[in-house]
């Protein structure tokens, strides 16, 4: 199952990698400011019925959230970091600090990258199971994991 796992993940970079090769710069922030958001919707709905309002829990939307925010997590999304993306390009703003593109920034990138992705999976895994606390603490282990890299690698507003 990992093997499969690996393969697949793989494969979606290198799509991922190829389609963003095609991109201008400026439709490669477009699109990774949107997946994040999208992302941070998602987290937005898992908090509402996990921390915010626990009364309205509703295991199939929270798992729906949880999918999101794995599949985008899995999705490639580094390889719209591409040349030309770490400044602002035609209407597009980005918040990107320019250490995300430094040589020797690249394995604390690495570091909390993959740190993401395997909270996000876990999420997704804890999510399945319906158990609202254990999804409740997942929940901020995966928060948490996205406020590292916000906090190496994105500008305030």
């Amino acid at each position: 199952m990992k093997i499969k796992k690996l393969v697949v993940a793989a494969v979606a970079f290198g799509i991922a990698a190829g389609a963003s090769a095609q991109m201008k710069p400026e439709d490669q922030i477009k699109t990774r400011k949107a997946g994040y958001s999208f992302m941070a919707w998602n987290m937005g709905k898992i908090k509402a019925q996990t921390i915010d309002n626990p009364g309205s829990f509703n295991k199939d939307q929270v798992l729906a959230a949880a999918n999101v925010i794995a599949a985008t997590a899995n999705s490639g999304m580094g390889a719209l970091f591409g040349p030309g993306t770490d400044k602002d390009v035609g209407s597009q703003k980005t918040r990107v600090k320019p250490e995300l593109f430094q040589p020797q920034h690249q394995d604390e990138l690495k570091k909390v990258a993959a740190a993401f992705n395997k909270e996000a999976n876990e999420l997704q895994k804890v999510a399945a199971t319906g158990d609202a606390a254990a999804i409740k603490a997942q929940f901020g282990k995966t928060g948490e994991s996205c406020k590292a890299c916000h906090d190496k690698f994105r500008k305030d507003e």
